[in-house]
Formats: structure tokens, sequence, C-alpha cells
């Protein structure tokens, strides 16, 4: 199983804040607060960002972003935002935060929700706060929903707005991650706004506990029907995959990126995604 050893700050104080995929996402309940229940599995995969915090130059702490643009202003993006959440906890000295962009965004990996994590990993280790995983995941939480699951990076089960979690059993090791994200993305919000939520009709632990190649049916995301009916090139995609030899394909969070499982032996498998998929972003690994 793929996984990072977050806690060893190297150095140069670089860290590579990596994606996810959401094994089934049930959207169970609609609460009071206006946020959704969920049930879903969260399993770290390694297309990651590059992340590097060093102290400040100058007498203010400063976010350059390179690599993908990103469509927020440095104030905004979640890696101040981590920043902040834990300055507000420990006055922490001004840092320069350098980060380089790879995941895409708006494709439902988590890719600055890492990247807000990671940094608020790094800020423990670079002062040596002491911090435990359990305080660093209650601050993270107050980021961004999927901010905790990056504090473990370790397959867990999401519930409630998706910040309670728990470890599940869960390897994917011996198969090939492939991963293709169109030039859509999708807004979380309107993701959020096609669905209606329902009871899971099967139960994603139990289901996810059989190989990969019988998930299909079972292992569903209830954001699929909604954002598929919207941009019809997610739906194509997936199909794709399958045909191309993925055990199970299906949309990752509230999209617009899909994966496919597929067997190790899995041979051209990055020069087949190419040809098939021009013009989208394409990441393929295999898991350990």
């Amino acid at each position: 199983m793929f996984h990072l050893s977050i806690y060893r700050i190297f150095i140069d104080m670089i860290l590579f804040p990596n994606a996810k995929i959401n094994i089934g996402l049930n959207i169970i309940s609609k609460r009071s607060d206006g946020y959704h229940n969920i049930e879903t599995i969260m399993y770290p995969v390694p297309w990651c960002d590059i992340l590097e915090v060093v102290p400040a130059s100058g007498g203010n702490t400063t976010l350059t972003v390179t690599g993908r643009p990103v469509a927020c202003p440095p104030e905004k993006n979640l890696v101040m935002k981590a920043y902040r959440a834990l300055d507000s906890r420990i006055p922490l000295p001004p840092v320069d935060i350098f980060l380089h962009k790879v995941v895409p965004d708006g494709a439902g990996l988590g890719g600055g929700s890492a990247d807000a994590a990671f940094t608020l990993i790094v800020l423990n280790g670079l002062f040596n706060l002491g911090l435990g995983k359990k305080t660093l995941a209650e601050i993270a939480s107050g980021i961004g929903a999927d901010c905790p699951f990056f504090i473990y990076n370790v397959p867990m089960l999401a519930t409630g707005t998706g910040t309670e979690l728990a470890p599940v059993d869960l390897s994917l090791k011996g198969y090939r991650i492939a991963i293709v994200k169109p030039a859509v993305s999708v807004p979380t919000a309107e993701a959020y706004s096609g669905v209606t939520p329902r009871s899971a009709e099967f139960p994603l632990v139990d289901s996810a506990a059989d190989a990969p190649c019988k998930w299909t049916g079972k292992v569903v995301n209830d954001f699929e029907v909604s954002v598929s009916a919207r941009h019809t090139g997610i739906a194509a995609i997936k199909e794709s995959l399958t045909a191309l030899g993925a055990v199970y394909a299906a949309m990752s969070g509230s999209g617009s990126a899909v994966f496919g499982i597929f067997p190790e032996q899995s041979d051209n498998l990055a020069d087949l995604l190419e040809s098939t998929f021009p013009g989208c972003d394409i990441f393929t690994a295999l898991l350990s």
C-alpha cells in the first residue's frame, strides 16, 4: 500500500503532498447546518505536489505558487489558511512557503486539502511544536473536510461531513491506478446541488472488502449520476477505462477526475491513456 512517512521532515523542509481517491461515496443525509453526512473510503495515491517551507527572508509570511494555475489569490489559499489556523493556537515566526502545483484542482482528488494538511505537518516539525496527529487533525478539520485525512494519510473510512475518520483494512497493493482528469472542473457546491441524500444500498466497508473486480454496482459514488449528466465526458472516460481493462472505474469525490484500477501486469497503460484521452491530465502508478 502506498504510504508517505509524513513525519519525516527533510533538511530543506520539502514535502510532497499527495492526492487521494474516494472508493465509494454515499451521501446519507442533509444536516441542519446545511452540510451533508457522507460515507466514503479515502485512499492515498502518489500523485504529488511539492511543498517547501523555510524561515521568512522578510518580516511577513509569504506564499509563492508555481506549476498549475490556482484560481485564488495567495491569501485565500488553503496553505495560508493552515498557517493562520496553527498561528492562532501557537504564535509562529513568519515563513516563506513555496508550492509547486502538480495535482489538478476541481478534480475530487483533494490536492488543496493535502497542501494544507502537509503545511501543518511541516510547521509542526520546523518549529518543534510537538503536536500529535490527533491535534493536527483537529486543526485541519477547521480548514476543510478532506484535510484531516491527509494528516494520517492511510486508508480511512470518513463519515459525518468527512472529518470523522476510522482506519479501514483495505489495500490496493499490486494494482495499477490510472487517473484521468478532463479539462472541466466541478465545483463542490455544484456537485451537491444535484444529489438527493439516501441510505446506502450496500454497506460500503463490507462491499469494499471484496476484490475490486466485485465492486461495480455495489461501491458507488452518489455524485456520479448528476455530475455525469452535466458533464458527459466523465461517463465516457469511465467507460473507456473499463474498455482498456480496468477491473473497476469510478469518479473520485465530487469530480471531475475518474480513476481506474488495473491489474499489475497492464502493459503500455500510460501510452494507451495518452492516446485515448488527448487533452486530459493523466496519472498512472503501481500501488505499493
